[in-house]
């Protein structure tokens, strides 16, 4: 994917065979002998733009507020080879991440980081508290990825693990454990681990950005670039290198994968994103937790009726997580950076 700015890539047709979805037994919600709900099981709450300075001083500020996703929304400049993280300048940065080298570091020193460093701060802060987590990491490729200019989902999969070990990361082939030839086959067998085997790790995945989405020019978007990419790793016998799951963005009736024309791509989404009021009042939302799929659900201040986008009644905010835990969220996204008691609640799903 490209910058608005740059000339477009091209991609290259790819004539693949479509690939055969297996739909094993559901297994239970709570891992076996562990007393843990799994992963695909649980509700948790998150923070929209997380590395905003206007909500936490420091990222890690948002880890103690007890929230379990972590927004960096991350440009290619291409022209610094950098990954920067801010929300409209795509050759500067803008955020409170911090360069840290240990958990003492997290709350010290220059914010206006990289990737890396946001990255790392999440790791340092994991290492301090490692019963905490897991924290998903929702990384918006604002202008999608240019891999004419080597900042491809090969280099970008390259740098998150040097930036914080694969130790810090559950992966892919994590969920694929050698045994399930697609994420989707892995997931509807509800392969994923108990949330407390999770402890101290990161999950991330990717979505197509908002000036990615609006550029004309720009023909191959961030989802089918980056589950192109995890397929053909499969493919290869390298899908140890992928260190994000492809998501699927916007709430949509039925199987929202069908929009994808390579058949051959649909059984690596299993991460969905999308607006919550969407969601409770047009999709029938029991499908993604029977496949035992993630789903976000964005905004949900907006479901009606509406609250405060920023500082609702906290019991009002609980009932609404509440009310999304039941219609199948694994993850609520909303602005209430400023409530503990609700970015701390772990729900069961469903």
């Amino acid at each position: 994917m490209r910058h608005p700015v740059r000339s477009a890539v091209t991609a290259a047709a790819l004539a693949l065979a479509s690939l055969a979805i297996v739909i094993p037994p559901a297994g239970p919600a709570t891992a076996a002998g562990t007393g843990s709900p799994r992963l695909s099981g649980a509700t948790t709450v998150g923070v929209h733009n997380t590395y905003s300075k206007g909500d936490y001083t420091y990222l890690a500020q948002a880890l103690d507020a007890g929230s379990s996703l972590i927004e960096l929304d991350v440009w290619d400049d291409v022209l610094a080879d950098r990954w920067r993280v801010s929300h409209s300048d795509p050759l500067g940065n803008d955020n409170n991440c911090v360069v840290a080298s240990s958990p003492a570091g997290l709350y010290t020193g220059d914010r206006n980081q990289n990737l890396g460093s946001c990255l790392s701060d999440i790791k340092w802060w994991l290492a301090a508290h490692p019963a905490a987590g897991p924290v998903f990491v929702k990384i918006e490729m604002k202008a999608g990825f240019d891999n004419s200019a080597g900042m491809g989902p090969a280099e970008l999969d390259s740098y998150i693990a040097a930036a914080v070990g694969t130790s810090y990361l559950y992966r892919p082939a994590d969920l694929l454990g050698g045994g399930y030839p697609t994420l989707d086959a892995a997931a509807r067998a509800d392969a994923w681990p108990a949330r407390a085997a999770l402890a101290g790790k990161m999950i991330i995945y990717v979505i197509p950005g908002t000036v990615e989405l609006a550029n004309p020019g720009d023909t191959l978007h961030t989802d089918v670039e980056y589950a192109t990419h995890l397929r053909n790793l499969s493919a290869a016998g390298e899908v140890g290198n992928a260190m994000m799951f492809p998501a699927v963005l916007g709430a949509a009736t039925g199987d929202p994968r069908t929009q994808y024309a390579d058949t051959s791509i649909r059984p690596w989404f299993i991460f969905f994103d999308g607006d919550a009021s969407t969601y409770v009042t047009s999709v029938d939302t029991s499908w993604y937790s029977t496949s035992h799929y993630i789903l976000v659900m964005t905004d949900a201040q907006n479901v009606a009726p509406a609250l405060s986008d920023t500082s609702p009644a906290v019991a009002g905010a609980q009932a609404r997580v509440e009310l999304l835990a039941a219609g199948h969220a694994s993850v609520v996204s909303c602005d209430w950076s400023g409530l503990p008691a609700v970015l701390s609640m772990v729900l069961p799903r469903g």
